[in-house]
């Protein structure tokens, strides 16, 4: 008799433990959006790069390949729109600029060809309007301005540019140019110190003036300040597994999306208020299928959902937030 209220005890004990104790799964955060998009055969080449336009509600996906469209428009709803091919050579990084009255989608091409090595500005049809960096010449130089394999661009409201530069080639910095595409500042050079950069890979700004990095084969992330370039701090502890492939900050500005291709994952990191950078702490995970490959994320920042370019899978998928 007495061992059954012993046992009915240690029962409710257990059970109010399950219920309370800090160290239980994280509730899971994000969904797939399986009916994203509705015609996913369009994807018919290597999905590098995807952008959100949240104002107007599109998705520009980038992809690679011998006579494939470059670039694909879809609605945040999944409806196929058009598409464009026109002088992109490779693309790898896709970001959407919108100010209150102009869009426009910014292009990083790190093919080798004659349009290769630059940083293009695009019309939402895909008319080109800007180009930076000298076409088809790898280089260093500011003046005239040069890249070798551009990784990934992030356009402020203002117009002030971040541009992370390069995907392997010579080059491994980070560049803070004007709207009138003049150098504000640069920091970096190849190495693991503190400010240098093995394939600084993708950038992003958060809403305190800080610009964060993925220092991709570093494997970890190295924060800067906006205005002074000033290295704030950095994170590793994240990153044992794998480096930090894609930086974007959800639509609240609480938390760090982190795609990590090796291991097939997206990291969900907590963002630090204004202060300190600390350390990493992984929030949540969002395990994907093996050989997915997710490469560079965005974020819509009207509805919060998630876009994951996967080259492995050759396909975006889309998470929304529960």
């Amino acid at each position: 008799f007495d061992y059954y209220w012993v046992f009915i005890l240690y029962f409710q004990v257990l059970r109010a433990n399950d219920y309370s104790s800090p160290w239980r799964e994280q509730q899971q955060m994000y969904k797939l959006d399986i009916g994203w998009p509705k015609t996913p055969e369009l994807f018919t080449g290597q999905t590098f790069c995807v952008a959100v336009d949240s104002l107007h509600g599109l998705v520009y996906v980038g992809q690679r390949g011998d006579n494939v469209p470059k670039v694909l428009v879809f609605s945040v709803e999944g409806y196929f729109l058009y598409s464009w091919n026109d002088t992109v050579e490779m693309p790898h990084g896709i970001f959407v600029w919108n100010t209150a009255t102009y869009s426009s989608v910014w292009i990083t091409d790190v093919g080798t060809g004659k349009y290769g090595h630059t940083v293009k500005q695009y019309s939402p049809l895909g008319k080109l309007m800007q180009v930076l960096g000298t076409p088809g010449n790898a280089g260093s130089s500011l003046i005239p301005l040069q890249f070798d394999q551009p990784a990934e661009i992030f356009v402020e409201e203002s117009g002030d540019i971040y541009v992370v530069d390069g995907d392997g080639g010579m080059n491994n910095r980070l560049l803070k140019l004007s709207n009138d595409y003049k150098e504000i500042w640069l920091t970096g050079t190849n190495g693991t110190g503190i400010g240098q950069f093995k394939i600084p890979h993708s950038v992003t700004v958060d809403s305190f003036g800080r610009v964060w990095v993925a220092d991709r084969d570093n494997k970890r992330i190295q924060v800067f300040d906006k205005v002074t370039g000033e290295w704030l701090g950095s994170w590793s502890s994240c990153f044992s597994e794998d480096g930090p492939y894609s930086v974007r900050f959800t639509a609240n500005y609480k938390y760090l999306i982190v795609a990590q291709l090796n291991i097939n994952r997206l990291a969900i990191l907590a963002a630090p208020p204004v202060g300190a950078i600390g350390d990493c702490v992984m929030v949540h995970a969002i395990q994907l299928a093996d050989e997915t490959k997710p490469h560079l994320v965005d974020v819509d920042m009207k509805s919060g959902a998630i876009y994951v370019a996967e080259i492995g899978a050759q396909q975006v998928q889309k998470y929304v937030p529960l």
